[in-house]
């Protein structure tokens, strides 16, 4: 006898899907087109090197980030790539009617593709804190959501809150961690008899996210990079992301090896704590004039990783039972958070002009910081509510983390 979640994914699902592409299809037949000419070569070739980093880093980085859990493989990345290219089909579309406000057909470039697949990331990132307690139906709805929330924000923050574009892209960590984190909080919580066995690491599947996570190391500088237009920035956000990458990454090994009595290294704390370098360095990496700036800022970020992972998680699952599947809190969040106020600050700075009007600026900063997470919370609070409702059928909380509840697998179990 089938699930009931089988039965509403068969019922469902594909029509939603289907409806979802031809509503797609209709408004790209008649609000979109190709630019008339291709430019410069170089500016081309350029662009495209650019949107193939951040296109790996989507793909293969995030695909196989999320895999380290020994029966919950299969969904991790089959359901990255779905609701990636999901994302980025709305993103596109999104980006064009909110952020260039024309009426008239939006141009597509490779630009868009690029930048729609780095707000698509948002989903991606966030997916991370909920993988394995919902099903496909959910995550449908959570994407369409969240990559609105997240246009919305961007489109608030650079027409009224004087955000630069670098920036408000950057602040995607930060808005995808605490997003994912208020959704989390209103689902049902796993059952520790049930899930003890299944949220486990296993060997083959933790070497599969290592893989994941060394794509990410590799391309981060292009994604930190990737709007900044002047080629000074450009070359100071590449070089300050792969110094706070490096330092993270040898704060991580030896904090995880000092963590341990016998001086062991956790690969968890590997996945989480190298990758906190290039996310707390994203918005200000363009400002940071001198490396020994970026390493502690990657230092700092490797520290809070690890501590948060080791202490602070434990903690929270044990007294509010949040949560959090893949550490999103401790690699995206608070070095997404720490990145925002540390960018601040050296917009403070850099800025020659009277202190009054620093002061106004510095406001306005700091609000557009807030008014991301109130935003990510606000629309994470509201989809964890619509998620918990009746009519998806969720995964029942003892089948969480397990592939069988979404898979076809020989010799299944009764009752998946």
């Amino acid at each position: 006898m089938g699930s009931k979640y089988q039965k509403s994914v068969r019922v469902w699902f594909p029509p939603l899907a289907l409806t979802l592409e031809v509503i797609f299809i209709v408004v790209f037949f008649f609000f979109t087109s190709y630019p008339a000419a291709v430019g410069e070569k170089k500016t081309l070739l350029r662009t495209y090197r650019a949107f193939q980093d951040v296109f790996i880093m989507a793909t293969l980085g995030f695909g196989f980030l999320n895999t380290s859990l020994r029966r919950h493989c299969w969904s991790s990345i089959a359901f990255n790539l779905f609701l990636l290219t999901l994302g980025v089909q709305l993103a596109v579309l999104l980006d064009g009617l909110l952020i260039q406000l024309s009426l008239r057909k939006m141009t597509i470039d490779m630009l868009s593709i690029q930048k729609a697949t780095m707000s698509a990331t948002s989903v991606l990132i966030s997916a991370g804190v909920v993988l394995g307690k919902v099903n496909l139906l959910q995550l449908v709805f959570m994407t369409l959501i969240e990559v609105t929330a997240f246009s919305a924000t961007r489109l608030v923050g650079m027409n009224y809150l004087n955000m630069e574009e670098h920036v408000s892209m950057m602040y995607i960590h930060m808005f995808a961690a605490y997003f994912g984190l208020t959704v989390v909080c209103c689902l049902q919580k796993p059952l520790p008899s049930a899930s003890e066995d299944k949220d486990q690491t296993a060997m083959s599947p933790s070497l599969f996210t290592m893989l994941g996570t060394l794509f990410l190391w590799m391309l981060w500088p292009s994604f930190n990079s990737a709007l900044l237009e002047e080629a000074d920035e450009k070359k100071k956000a590449v070089l300050n992301t792969y110094y706070a990458l490096a330092v993270s990454t040898v704060t991580a090994i030896l904090m995880s090896s000092l963590a341990h009595p016998q001086g062991k290294i956790n690969m968890t704390h590997i996945h989480n704590a190298v990758l906190a370098g290039g996310v707390v360095v994203g918005a200000p990496s363009h400002l940071i004039h001198s490396p020994w700036l970026a390493m502690v800022l990657g230092f700092v970020a490797g520290v809070i990783s690890i501590g948060g992972v080791k202490y602070v998680q434990a903690c929270l699952q044990r007294t509010v039972q949040l949560h959090d599947t893949y550490g999103v809190h401790y690699t995206f969040g608070l070095p997404g958070l720490l990145g925002g106020i540390v960018n601040i600050v050296l917009m403070e700075l850099h800025e020659g002009t009277t202190k009054s009007t620093l002061d106004y600026q510095g406001l306005i900063n700091l609000g557009a910081l807030g008014f991301t997470i109130v935003m990510a919370v606000i629309s994470g609070l509201l989809t964890g509510l619509l998620l918990n409702l009746n009519i998806w059928k969720s995964t029942h909380k003892s089948h969480y983390f397990d592939d069988q509840s979404f898979w076809k697998f020989p010799h299944l179990a009764v009752g998946y």
